[in-house]
């Protein structure tokens, strides 16, 4: 037999293969929505309605606005991504359904996870049912009020040194990106409270953590995109999420600073001494130092933690609060840059709390009330997950309707085209703080705000996230100016690849000392 007949029936045979396939998606599993009456987006061969994210021509949050844009008429909609049919829900009440109402029927996201290959995806964002409840628990009372005062005073010593990083960068008059600036300040903070590590990332950006962190969020389109929606395939070809050497660093530096400070006695207020807790008892101690109610309650199993499940709870706090918080200050920054009468009403209410504090402190943070509406603004045309997703666990009637969702749908909430929808928030291209001011959020709907998800799966860590974003913005615009730089991109485009929101190049600005 020639090889020319070989190629023929090898080509022969992948043929009719392709053709199974393609009879198989346009027949029936592209059919499930058109059968239950239920409109949908028209899926393309062989990605359904994914094909965009997956060749690595539009962000995932991008995809999912378009989308929202065109059928949030509706109160949801189907859609396919690859094989499997999903159902993008608009309605902000049919979301309160979904999130809190019948929570018990939505209460995992679907996402791949597999601890065997990959031991730091063993964490609290992606684990589900007994093992998410469970782990929420006993990880709850890490992020108290009183926890994070605790902390404060480390994420205030690095708001110092970003001050005098600042200065200097000021006297030199050069544009700067402040999005690797704050990637790397960021960096600093999560590496000193969840490994114990001063990295000294700002002053040295080519650092190993600094290299360790960005491969953490290289555009991997098809492995994000799987993860979240073909788990299954993932399952099937033993598809580790992380690649080797992240998994290989991160477990060698979270074990080597666990040994360090087990062997020297070592204990700080920090979320790694929280994590260390839960290795040697099973459970954190409460804000006065005494067990927890977590420990009272003998329903509760209180093994201790492994290494393995105390690093990834690590990385998982280092993977939230380096990235989504960094890029919510650069794109803070850059639209005070944008919009100077903000900046400047912004820094009047700063100086006015730190003279009657006399400082930085936790109390002067939160006392100022129109920095949290900066950032609540900021959060809304730029939220961290520009999608939220939840499985189906059983089958479920939606309400006023006579649709039930079969279990194992995923379940899309569209974020960022829900937060830039012009019947919510008028004008929504523009930044205007005073969408958050207590009469504005009476008159809107709970749910069509989400930057941080909503019931019992809300962000664990949205306090912390939220102070050390605070602390950030205070350092900066205590003594400085932004303005914008000539190098800066006016209409921001959003990296595709990744499952969060964020530039695809850098923000320049110039700095300049306050007058």
């Amino acid at each position: 037999m020639t090889t020319g007949w070989i190629l023929l029936k090898l080509f022969g045979v992948l043929f009719f293969i392709v053709i199974t396939i393609y009879l198989y998606l346009k027949l029936i599993a592209f059919n499930f929505w058109r059968k239950k009456n239920i409109p949908y987006e028209e899926p393309k061969f062989p990605f359904g309605n994914m094909t965009d994210v997956i060749l690595n021509k539009k962000s995932i949050g991008v995809l999912f606005e378009d989308l929202y844009n065109k059928h949030k008429s509706r109160p949801y909609v189907g859609i396919y991504s690859f094989f499997k049919p999903n159902l993008i829900i608009n309605d902000p009440e049919l979301i309160r359904f979904v999130m809190t109402k019948e929570f018990s029927s939505f209460h995992d996201r679907g996402m791949y996870c597999n601890e065997k290959i990959d031991p730091l995806s063993g964490h609290l964002f992606l684990l589900s049912g007994t093992k998410w409840r469970n782990l929420r628990v006993r990880l709850t009372p890490t992020f108290t009020s009183g926890k994070i005062k605790h902390m404060f005073e480390t994420l205030q010593e690095n708001g110092i040194l970003l001050e005098k990083f600042l200065e200097k960068k000021a006297h030199e008059k050069n544009e700067i990106d402040i999005k690797e600036i704050f990637a790397g300040f960021f960096t600093d903070i999560i590496m000193s409270t969840a490994f114990g590590i001063n990295c000294n990332c700002l002053e040295h950006p080519e650092s190993e953590f600094r290299y360790w962190g960005k491969k953490v969020f290289e555009p991997r389109p098809f492995i994000n995109t799987a993860m979240i929606f073909a788990s299954k395939i993932m399952e099937m070809f033993s598809i580790p999420l992380n690649d080797k050497g992240v998994t290989k660093f991160f477990l060698k530096t979270f074990e080597e600073t666990v040994h360090y400070r087990d062997k020297h006695n070592i204990e700080r207020r920090d979320f790694l001494n929280l994590i260390i807790q839960l290795m040697k008892n099973g459970y954190v101690k409460n804000d006065e130092e005494t067990e927890t109610d977590l420990v009272k309650d003998s329903s509760s199993e209180l093994e201790k933690f492994s290494m393995s499940e105390a690093a990834a709870q690590a990385f998982v706090f280092y993977l939230a609060g380096f990235e989504t918080t960094s890029s919510t200050v650069t794109f803070c920054l850059y639209e005070l840059a944008l919009n100077q009468d903000i900046q400047k009403k912004t820094q009047e209410e700063i100086d006015r709390v730190l003279k009657k504090h006399g400082g930085i402190s936790y109390n002067a943070i939160n006392e100022m009330t129109y920095l949290h509406m900066v950032v609540c603004e900021t959060l809304r045309k730029y939220p961290p997950l520009p999608i939220l997703n939840r499985i189906c666990t059983k089958d479920i009637k939606l309400p006023n309707s006579n649709v039930v969702i079969p279990e194992g749908t995923t379940v899309i909430i569209p974020v960022l085209g829900i937060h830039r929808d012009s019947n919510i928030y008028p004008e929504p291209e523009k930044f205007i703080p005073e969408r958050f001011t207590e009469e504005q959020l009476r008159a809107r709907h709970h749910y069509a705000y989400l930057p941080f998800g909503e019931g019992p799966r809300i962000c664990i860590g949205m306090r912390f996230g939220l102070i050390q974003t605070k602390v950030a913005l205070t350092n900066a615009l205590a003594k400085f100016v932004f303005l914008p730089g000539s190098k800066m991109q006016r209409k921001l485009d959003f990296v595709a690849g990744i499952i969060t929101l964020g530039t695809k190049d850098g923000i320049y600005l110039q700095i300049q000392h306050r007058s």
